[in-house]
């Protein structure tokens, strides 16, 4: 207790650090899916898979009959995806960051079946899943 007292300072950065740690860990993510899972929902129909990545990497490829919606557009063009709005949705970036941070925007927008894809289109394209140009 007594060196608790007398380095307050330290254990203080010890306690902060240790936290900011932990937050990735602990912050909500929503749903997500494997590419697997994704190739099954896309197999059953009535999903609807929106790319957030920029234009170049899009036109590099992307999965077979996604939209295009860069992830700074998402506000001002989600009205594009209304008519999805009973549909599942798959929010797909290049690694699973940007497409979570989307998938939540589309939640809050009253999407209720929204998953972002793991590891985004790199894991996609490690699992040897096609892409469309």
């Amino acid at each position: 207790m007594k060196f608790i007292l007398d380095n307050i300072f330290i254990v203080a950065i010890a306690v902060i650090s240790g936290g900011a740690l932990l937050w990735p860990a602990l912050a909500p993510r929503g749903k997500r899916a494997t590419p697997l899972q994704v190739t099954q929902m896309i197999n059953r129909g009535k999903t609807t898979v929106v790319d957030v990545r920029g234009a170049d990497d899009f036109a590099a490829g992307h999965l077979r009959d996604a939209k295009h919606i860069p992830l700074s557009d998402l506000g001002q063009r989600i009205g594009e995806l209304d008519k999805s709005k009973s549909r599942t949705v798959v929010v797909v970036c290049q690694n699973g960051a940007r497409s979570d941070k989307a998938a939540r925007q589309l939640q809050k927008a009253g999407f209720e079946d929204v998953y972002s894809l793991e590891g985004g289109l790199a894991a996609w394209s490690a699992a040897g899943l096609p892409l469309t140009k």
